[in-house]
């Protein structure tokens, strides 16, 4: 029963507390069993009765006093408990027995202060505790409220109104109870409607309670407009006001939950319980064609199967929302908002299948970014999705009214476009303009592929697979530019300084380039990886000549000048921007799989893939190269020493790609 943020010395009264009141109502229920408990309300049962009625008032109020949240929705509903105990006690007290008392009475007063009191407190705990809910929520609320209200006209109101005799103020007091316990369990519905049908337990015990009063008052009513006599002080029957009041104090004392966010309605919950009031309500109506209900109730039942049309209506019209929705979320990237390779593949197949003649003209263009890579890896991978969205944006506007941007994945971008009367040419070179932004250290441009429309492809495959190649043929055939001449210049200052070493170099770049392609790299990861690897050795320009060529071992203080050879290497590529991403990978080509290499210690994948090929390549190269001192391996004998220090010195990936790209080279 407890679950609020109490001291532990709290939580045991509390526990205490509820055990002994649920203990002290069963005694009461088997007093209450005909030939246990007598005839009439016996003292003990008079104690039971009224001590039951005022502790669930006293508890409630208890919370209200100790617990700060939702203060003033318990305290008034404590307050009207307390009334309404008060005017049992009052009734049972002296009036009961009294011919001539006076209907209504103050004790009907006391009475009805609980349904005022409860329809705010409850919507006070519904503000404190749902929140934000979808507006649908409400007409579930309304529905169930209001076949509820047709339920209570139909079975209740009748015999009340038939029997109702007296002034005015008598008959309106005996219609304001069932009306009243009928409002009130309305509240609690709508209100476990606003919760998407999740109520917790404070709301169960909310609805358990207010429904045994409402359903001990009616049928009290009921008895007593028929002619029933004895049903107040005979029976199982009065043990149910107390049962009501210690469930509603029971819901004081759970939870305190957070406010939820907005609550929306989900899978079978969706459809059950409106189902459920709507199929109450038509009820009522099919009754009345075989026995009169009355007026009331039909107009009540006939609201509430509008209503729930009218929430059938929406739940349709939100569901091809949803739908709606999950198709354009299907067709758009995320990040950039244009759409996406799904999208282009539709409206390529679109563009393709028109039956229109003259089919009209259109031009296909694949981008892709050059020089991303490294600005990705300079600044961060949150640096590099802005600097995709901006370009997105950008290109989305460049052609605008001429065709449709998408962005294809990673850094690749695409449009379809109509071509003006000036051709393609000016469209593709508004898309690479705006696919283009420069800034400190950095230089974002684009290669790019196109295809006109029918006319060099008829089928979606074809036109993909052209534009891709055209790409990557000027990719490859711009590349040169700045990171070329940057490695023209320092494989010039290699050859000029060793030139052996510009040989091994040579070597290591066109091994690496083989397993850089069997492992599925991209063509701008793939030259990244033949540069380091052709490079991967500058560092040693600044290792004396007396190192460097020592015929024996190198002692301690020469290894340690030697290892710096990857960190000066880094430091002299990183100067040239174009290289910024070959710098990174250099610094890596001499770390270990097992985390034993330098300069970092890294360890398994920890290690740039690229920097684990030229490992791999760069030992083969000089395991199988004749020394002054020493032979080369064979390539047999080095595979073997590869495949020995895979998962030790080497990745085991990379060595197994090594082996199958050159064992077909080594093949006589």
């Amino acid at each position: 029963m407890v679950d609020l943020e109490l001291s532990s010395r709290a939580r045991r009264a509390t526990k205490v507390t509820g055990a002994a009141l649920g203990a002290a109502w069963l005694v009461s229920l088997a007093l209450a069993i005909p030939g246990v408990g007598g005839d009439g309300l016996l003292p003990l049962e008079d104690v039971l009765y009224y001590g039951l009625l005022f502790s669930g008032g006293l508890v409630t109020g208890a919370r209200a006093a100790f617990v700060r949240k939702e203060r003033w929705a318990w305290g008034l509903l404590a307050l009207s408990m307390l009334a309404w105990a008060a005017a049992d006690l009052y009734y049972g007290t002296v009036l009961a027995n009294d011919p001539s008392a006076p209907y209504p009475s103050i004790a009907d007063a006391g009475w009805l202060s609980i349904y005022p009191a409860s329809w705010i407190a409850i919507t006070l705990l519904v503000r404190s505790r749902i929140g934000r809910f979808d507006s649908g929520l409400w007409l579930d609320g309304l529905l169930g409220a209001l076949a509820l209200a047709a339920a209570s006209a139909a079975l209740v109101l009748p015999p009340i109104i038939g029997a109702g005799e007296g002034n005015v103020a008598a008959i309106a007091t005996n219609m304001a109870y069932p009306l009243g316990d009928t409002l009130v369990v309305a509240f609690v519905i709508g209100a476990i409607a606003l919760t998407g049908w999740r109520p917790g337990r404070m709301w169960v015990l909310l609805a358990l309670g207010f429904a045994t009063s409402a359903v001990v008052d009616s049928w009290y009513l009921y008895e007593v407009a028929t002619g029933g006599t004895g049903v107040y002080t005979e029976g199982v029957l009065p043990t149910l006001w107390p049962a009501s009041s210690l469930l509603i104090a029971a819901a004081a004392w759970q939870s305190g939950a957070a406010r939820s966010r907005l609550t929306q309605l989900e899978g079978w919950r969706m459809l059950a319980m409106p189902a459920f009031f709507m199929g109450l309500a038509l009820l009522f109506l099919v009754y009345d064609h075989y026995i009169r209900v009355s007026e009331a109730a039909l107009w009540l039942a006939a609201a509430a199967v509008g209503v729930g049309i009218v929430r059938m209506g929406l739940s349709f019209r939100d569901n091809l929302r949803m739908l709606h929705g999950s198709r354009t979320e299907a067709l758009t990237d995320a990040l950039t908002g244009l759409r996406n390779r799904r999208a282009l593949i539709s409206d390529l197949e679109e563009a393709l299948t028109k039956d229109e003649p003259p089919a009209p003209q259109r031009v296909l263009a694949l981008f892709d970014l050059d020089g991303f890579k490294g600005y990705n890896d300079s600044y961060g991978h949150p640096a590099g999705d802005a600097l995709l969205s901006r370009l997105g944006h950008r290109l989305a506007a460049a052609v605008a009214g001429h065709g449709v941007a998408y962005r294809l994945g990673g850094d690749e971008f695409c449009v379809l476009a109509t071509p003006g009367e000036a051709g393609p040419a000016p469209v593709i070179a508004a898309a690479a303009a705006a696919l283009y932004e420069r800034g400190e250290g950095f230089e974002i441009s684009s290669s790019f592929g196109s295809v006109e429309l029918p006319g060099e492809a008829l089928d979606t495959s074809d036109a993909l697979v052209l534009a891709d190649r055209r790409m990557y043929a000027q990719k490859a055939g711009g590349r040169a530019s700045a990171a070329r001449q940057s490695r023209d210049v320092l494989i010039t200052t290699l050859r000029e300084r060793e030139p052996d070493l510009h040989l091994h170099l040579e070597g290591v770049a066109g091994l690496a380039s083989g397993v850089a392609r069997a492992l599925g790299m991209g063509a701008e990861d793939r030259d990244e990886v033949i540069r380091a690897a052709e490079l991967h050795d500058i560092g040693k320009v600044a290792v004396p000549d007396a190192i460097l060529n020592k015929p024996g071992p190198l002692d301690d203080s020469e290894w340690k000048f030697m290892r710096e050879h990857t960190v000066i290497g880094e430091r002299i590529l990183a100067a040239a921007p174009a290289l910024k991403g070959v710098a990174g990978l250099v610094r890596s080509s001499h770390e270990r799989w097992d985390g034993g290499g330098y300069p970092d210690r890294l360890a398994g994948e920890e290690i740039p893939l690229g920097a684990r090929i030229v490992a791999v390549c760069d030992a083969y190269h000089a395991m199988t190269t004749d020394r002054p001192y020493s032979p080369g391996l064979s390539h047999d004998e080095a595979i073997a020493e590869l495949r020995l220090c895979a998962g030790t010195q080497f990745d085991p990936t990379v060595v197994d790609a090594f082996t199958r790209v050159n064992s077909l080279a080594a093949a006589p």
